[in-house]
């Protein structure tokens, strides 16, 4: 099966994606993702899946597991595994609406990761329209909760994961066309501040201001980044009101680093900051982590084979290890050969001008056919 020969048609998977892209789907509501996992498995459902809907927990959104028909179906075989939640907020869509100018589109969550997503069940449909049996079965797993660090699926995922031979990770593709064979450690904190309220008028100097050393705690938490292990804080709350000084701060902190043991040495380094400074207390608590993922002897076979597959498609496919975390960490990780961003190319993700690239969305829906139609 040449998967050049395969009628993909770019118009025909915009039109489909388009719905996807409208139905806005950040990760903290759970109604939202639930309504994007519902378009999806019934998209999947027409194709002949087999959905299995699995309830969320935490307060997020469940999870789709999909099996195609295949004759080894239960045995082990090819996951798919993407995340419907995406960064932006319910409205987004007023201010980042769908358009096309020239060979992009852009739309909230279009790039990470929904154009991933859809040209992978593309890339299915098209076999099946062949009449193509690939070697392996296939599941897809969409969930709910990655832009966070997956706190409730982490489980699911690797579960799957270790069920099959194969995790293919459609999240969005390099700039250079290539694709992601590792990924960086990556660990999260929470910060909280608690200080003293007095009236910020009459009584200022018995107070003891929480955002006051929450502000010193982020400038020396940002002081820490080196080329080895960055910081930085990207949430903060404090105050209820002007005229009282604050009470409590919270924060949330991000760290990020390509070897296992930097992080674990930045994550020493941020826990100790948890003391007692001027009356005020200053906690942190580690949240969830990403383990780092390096590539072994099995991911790289399989970058090989995709690399193969482009090469006869007329593309270079380079790859290499990337910052920013994915489900590919989990399951690359557990040693299962795992290739990632093996979605659409595009930029400015988590922003108000996220796109992709039109040609990309047939481009690498071929692609993934063609890994589809080979692994065994």
């Amino acid at each position: 099966m040449n998967p050049a020969n395969l009628p993909f048609d770019s118009e025909a998977m915009l039109e489909g994606l388009r719905t996807w892209v409208e139905c806005e789907s950040p990760t903290w509501d759970a109604n939202a993702v639930n309504r994007m996992l519902d378009i999806a498995a019934r998209d999947m459902a027409i194709m002949g899946a087999t959905i299995e809907r699995i309830a969320g927990r935490q307060g997020f959104g469940g999870v789709i597991r999909a099996r195609f028909p295949h004759p080894k179906q239960g045995e082990p075989g090819i996951l798919i595994a993407g995340h419907m939640d995406t960064v932006h907020p319910v409205g987004t869509i007023e201010k980042l609406k769908w358009r096309r100018e020239g060979n992009r589109c852009y739309g909230p969550g279009i790039y990470d990761m929904k154009g991933g997503n859809y040209l992978s069940l593309e890339a299915i449909r098209q076999l099946a329209r062949a009449s193509f049996t690939t070697p392996l079965p296939i599941t897809v797993l969409f969930t709910p909760d990655e832009e966070i660090g997956t706190p409730s699926t982490r489980d699911i995922i690797e579960a799957e994961a270790a069920r099959n031979k194969y995790v293919l990770v459609p999240e969005p593709g390099r700039a250079d066309n290539g694709v992601t064979t590792g990924r960086y450690a990556i660990a999260r904190f929470n910060l909280e501040a608690t200080g003293r309220p007095s009236h910020a008028g009459a009584t200022l100097s018995a107070g003891r201001s929480a955002i006051r050393e929450m502000a010193r705690q982020i400038l020396a938490i940002d002081a820490m980044t080196t080329e080895d292990c960055t910081f930085s804080v990207g949430v903060v709350h404090g105050g209820q009101w002007v005229n009282c000084v604050a009470t409590t701060a919270t924060g949330e902190a991000l760290s990020m680093a390509k070897r296992q043991a930097d992080l674990d040495r930045g994550v020493e380094r941020m826990l100790a900051l948890s003391g007692a400074n001027n009356d005020v207390t200053f906690k942190v608590t580690r949240g969830v982590t990403r383990p780092v993922w390096e590539p072994d002897a099995g991911t790289m076979a399989l970058y090989e084979k995709a690399r193969g597959i482009a090469k006869s498609l007329g593309a270079e496919l380079p790859h290499a290890s990337s910052g920013g975390g994915s489900d590919g960490n989990f399951t690359g990780a557990m040693g299962i050969p795992t290739l990632d961003g093996l979605g659409v190319r595009g930029g400015n993700g988590h922003t108000l001008e996220e796109f992709i690239e039109i040609d990309s969305l047939v481009e690498r829906g071929r692609l993934m056919a063609g890994l589809l139609a080979t692994l065994e």
